[in-house]
């Protein structure tokens, strides 16, 4: 990708707004603002019963509560299975034996960068978790197929959530 300059216009929290102009093959060279995000994962855990646990948390962007799988944001040089291991373990007070790799998505990459990590995590124990003083998140489990039918009917609406879950049935006997 040819790119003819870049401009940081905000800094943010979580995430910064950068212009660029990008030259379209033939076409010319046209602005584009991308948002620039540090990337996340997000966590599938698979029990030995065939539940699943999910969390139920308010997405004050969209202004609702959604069932989504436990995920957070990579801190700087962290890797994802570490940042996997730890969100699984701070929202929902599980921790797993094996962490199994279901890829990457990028779920808006019209306008973002950012990159979610996928992982099925597998033999669960249950601990206390560590929610941070901004999160009020109730965990859910329930069956696996039933987890499946909510993202196949839209009631599960977060990206990550139904991407995992579609890739972890295909691992499914």
């Amino acid at each position: 990708m040819e790119t003819r300059y870049n401009d940081i216009l905000f800094r943010g929290l979580v995430v910064d707004i950068e212009q660029m102009e990008v030259k379209i093959g033939e076409k010319g060279w046209h602005p584009y603002q991308i948002i620039l995000h540090p990337g996340g994962v997000a966590v599938l855990p698979f029990h030995d019963d065939g539940t699943v646990t999910l969390i139920r948390q308010l997405r004050p962007a969209v202004g609702e509560f959604l069932l989504e799988l436990p995920a957070g944001r990579l801190s700087p040089e962290e890797e994802p299975e570490a940042c996997g291991r730890r969100e699984l373990r701070e929202e929902t007070g599980l921790s797993a034996g094996q962490f199994h790799s279901l890829g990457f998505i990028y779920p808006t990459p019209g306008i973002c960068d950012e990159r979610i990590y996928l992982y099925l995590a597998t033999c669960l124990t249950q601990g206390e978790s560590e929610q941070e003083p901004y999160e009020d998140i109730e965990t859910i489990r329930l069956p696996f197929a039933q987890a499946l039918y909510l993202a196949e009917s839209g009631e599960i609406s977060d990206s990550k959530t139904v991407a995992a879950l579609f890739r972890a049935s295909r691992r499914m006997p």
